[in-house]
């Protein structure tokens, strides 16, 4: 398949990719022959390299050329003679390892814009400060007092407001707002996303509803990616938190003074009430709502269009509306189906019409 977009770096043989993934070779006597690309297995070629990790997958084998792929070592006796495995714990960690390899320039925001220096088209206030080998493209804006670190790159028509503090090696996707906000390194931040803004926050009595000011900051700690059209809102006195390589999917909201810890995972259309807090490590699927003042323990995992409305302990897997226990959960549902189908002790006590 032809891409225009991104091609591949120069060839590595096997030897220095058995080096790069620490993989063991199926066989000691091996070709070390050149590798040109990574390939999904379907279609992988006879230059390509592709991975394995279920037992589901093996039927690809029998349409794919590959010669080469990564295998874990209880698939590996399941492969053809004609193939050589390399054997490794994890085969996608493996073989995105190599696809990273080749790809580079696929890292963070792509972009046909410029690739070095700063636009003449774009507007830089004079008390801005921009570190060495920082991107900035046409129609950027960048506020008075802002900082940008060595090697971020600013994508077209991105606004960096006043006072905003970008760390180094960042990169700031096409229309993107950020105000009110400090980013650690290695953030990337993809196109349209609208970071610092005011919280939703108002007072009412008889007379309507009356705007809180929103006074606190944005902070978004080291090696964070957030997605396309993600919102995040300033803190309402406080600051709203992002820990250290925490990954928000698309259309995520986040409202003001949450505070999320590191290494969370958050998937697409998820929203966060004010106030709310997570531990590291959290999972959130997609569709998901988390209401205000909640706190979710470490480690917990909450399933998607799963409605959190109480704390959440350490570790626990939660779903449903209101979200539960899992076991839980999936018991009511399994109890519901009995009823609306007429099975297991329903249909057993004639109580399917129920």
């Amino acid at each position: 398949m032809e891409n225009k977009f991104f091609s591949p770096t120069s060839a590595l043989s096997v030897s220095e990719i058995i080096a790069k993934t620490q993989s063991e070779p199926s066989i000691a006597d091996y070709d070390d022959i050149a590798i040109c690309d990574v390939a999904p297995l379907a279609r992988a070629k006879a230059d390509e390299i592709s991975f394995i990790s279920s037992r589901k997958a093996l039927d690809l084998l029998d349409g794919s050329d590959v010669k080469v792929l990564f295998c874990n070592k209880a698939l590996a006796s399941r492969i053809s003679d004609d193939i050589l495995t390399l054997i490794v714990a994890n085969p996608q960690k493996a073989f995105t390892q190599i696809l990273n390899h080749f790809y580079p320039d696929a890292a963070g925001i792509a972009t046909s814009q410029a690739s070095s220096g700063i636009s003449p088209n774009a507007h830089i206030e004079s008390s801005a400060t921009i570190e060495d080998a920082v991107v900035v493209e046409a129609g950027a804006v960048i506020g008075a007092n802002a900082n940008i670190g060595a090697g971020s790159h600013i994508c077209a028509n991105a606004v960096i407001g006043q006072g905003v503090q970008i760390g180094r090696n960042s990169s700031i996707g096409a229309n993107t707002s950020i105000t009110n906000a400090l980013i650690g390194n290695q953030v990337t931040i993809h196109a349209g996303a609208r970071i610092g803004q005011e919280g939703f926050g108002y007072v009412s009595d008889r007379d309507g509803h009356h705007k809180i000011h929103q006074i606190g900051r944005v902070i978004i700690q080291d090696n964070v990616d957030i997605g396309a059209n993600t919102t995040i809102d300033r803190g309402a006195m406080d600051d709203t938190v992002i820990g250290e390589g925490t990954k928000i999917d698309n259309l995520v909201q986040i409202a003001h003074n949450v505070r999320i810890g590191r290494h969370c995972v958050i998937v697409s259309q998820v929203g966060i009430a004010g106030s709310a807090e997570l531990g590291d490590f959290v999972l959130i699927g997609g569709a998901a709502g988390v209401v205000g003042h909640v706190k979710v323990g470490n480690g917990a995992q909450i399933a998607a269009t799963s409605a959190v409305a109480t704390d959440v302990p350490e570790g626990a897997r939660w779903g449903g509306i209101p979200a539960r226990p899992m076991t839980a959960f999936l018991r009511d549902v399994a109890d519901i189906n009995a009823r609306a189908f007429g099975r297991g002790k329903y249909k057993k006590e004639g109580k399917n019409d129920e």
